[in-house]
């Protein structure tokens, strides 16, 4: 069970305001910031945070975020590019990971690879 995880962000504001842009339509929000850690979560509690790094973004990371529906999926894809991010994978099932996998992907401004998948049938 994952508790929590970090990603280190090369401009830290930027990462932010992405994150919370994007990541709205699944529920979550900044809960809490300290000098350079913002962390954001659904329910009040901080599961995701972002990180200052001052060595730049380190390689590709992939997270991939729980959709309650179909539909915040596509929510999350479109806020997300809105916000910045860059298409890496348009909405739609992927079932070669199985019959009912729906997700998206989008890059952040550093480059991580970020998802959002449904594992509801439709």
């Amino acid at each position: 069970m994952i508790d929590h995880l970090t990603l280190r962000v090369a401009d830290y504001d930027r990462s932010k305001k992405f994150f919370a842009e994007a990541l709205a339509p699944l529920g979550y929000e900044k809960i809490m910031e300290f000098e350079g850690f913002c962390g954001l979560g659904a329910g009040g509690k901080p599961d995701f945070w972002i990180a200052r790094s001052e060595e730049g973004a380190r390689p590709q990371t992939h997270i991939a975020f729980a959709a309650r529906t179909r539909q915040d999926v596509d929510r999350f894809h479109e806020a997300a590019v809105k916000a910045g991010g860059k298409d890496n994978g348009k909405p739609g099932p992927r079932k070669e990971y199985h019959e009912n996998y729906y997700g998206a992907f989008v890059l952040d401004p550093d480059g991580h690879n970020i998802e959002a998948c449904c594992h509801k049938p439709e």
